[in-house]
């Protein structure tokens, strides 16, 4: 697995965060505007090939008025990847380990704000759906990320996967 606390994600505009940093961000932008409602979404692609990336993204969203998007690519030097199959799997592993490590450390560090923030942290977007290849692979994906405690969005309600992460592929 990848270990997210390494490396850097990117956002548009504040360039390179360490996942401490992008956390301080998702806590600025919510307490910027405190009486709105948030949604913070975690979803992931991966190009082709058997020595694929895979963009994992965070998107938070002040629901109604944008948000913001963080992503990192993970990437292995040591693993290879030699069906599609494999690789919506690790997407959604690599979804499902980013969200679970955020998911705790945001609810501790907003328990210690002072104003209290409407959000809520329950979709992970994968990029399966009903039509094509990875119609076989739905229940297995969506199995997946409800046992990690989260709700699954599929195409084409998975637009943090299919469409943010997909355009860093």
């Amino acid at each position: 697995m990848s270990n997210f606390k390494e490396g850097y994600f990117y956002n548009p505009t504040r360039g390179r965060l360490a996942l401490n940093k992008v956390q301080d961000e998702i806590l600025n932008y919510m307490s910027g505007n405190p009486g709105k409602f948030y949604d913070v979404i975690v979803g992931c692609d991966s190009s082709s090939g058997t020595e694929p990336h895979f963009p994992v993204v965070i998107v938070v969203l002040r629901v109604g008025e944008g948000g913001r998007f963080f992503i990192k690519k993970v990437r292995y030097s040591e693993r290879k990847f030699y069906t599609w199959k494999q690789r919506v799997l690790e997407e959604v592993l690599l979804s499902c380990e980013l969200a679970l490590f955020l998911k705790e450390n945001l609810k501790e560090a907003i328990e210690k704000l002072p104003e209290n923030l409407n959000y809520q942290f329950r979709y992970i977007h994968a990029d399966v759906g009903e039509n094509g290849a990875t119609r076989d692979m739905v229940k297995e994906i969506t199995g997946l990320i409800r046992g990690n405690g989260f709700e699954p969005k599929i195409k084409p309600e998975a637009y943090v996967a299919s469409t943010v992460a997909d355009r860093y592929t």
